[in-house]
């Protein structure tokens, strides 16, 4: 496979997996917190898909990133029931501290 199509199709399974790591946080999570997909990355050589969100309000954070991380194993089969992928890569969730610190930027900008 050529980088090319391997990046197209790198591409097109980080869309998949970001609208359905989306719909299963947003049916499975509480009212207690907004819990966002921002990125995925993959990690090839650990066949880990990484999943960063950002949480709102900042002060639910531990508690979205635990839930997330009890969720994993499920959110693997709902990916698996809902994709035509013939492998899913393991998942893992990361708080996206880059999209956090581009906020606290914007929030600093806008004080001036």
């Amino acid at each position: 496979m050529s980088t090319r199509s391997g990046d197209i199709k790198d591409g097109r399974m980080k869309e998949i997996i970001r609208e359905l790591a989306s719909q299963y946080i947003s049916r499975e999570g509480g009212k207690a917190s907004l819990i966002t997909v921002t990125n995925i990355q993959f990690d090839h050589t650990e066949n880990k898909a990484l999943i960063y969100v950002s949480v709102f309000p900042d002060h639910k954070e531990t508690e979205a990133m635990d839930f997330l991380k009890r969720k994993r194993t499920e959110l693997r089969e709902f990916i698996t029931e809902n994709s035509s992928f013939g492998r899913i890569p393991y998942v893992d969730f990361l708080l996206d501290t880059g999209e956090k610190n581009r906020q606290r930027i914007e929030e600093i900008s806008n004080m001036a």
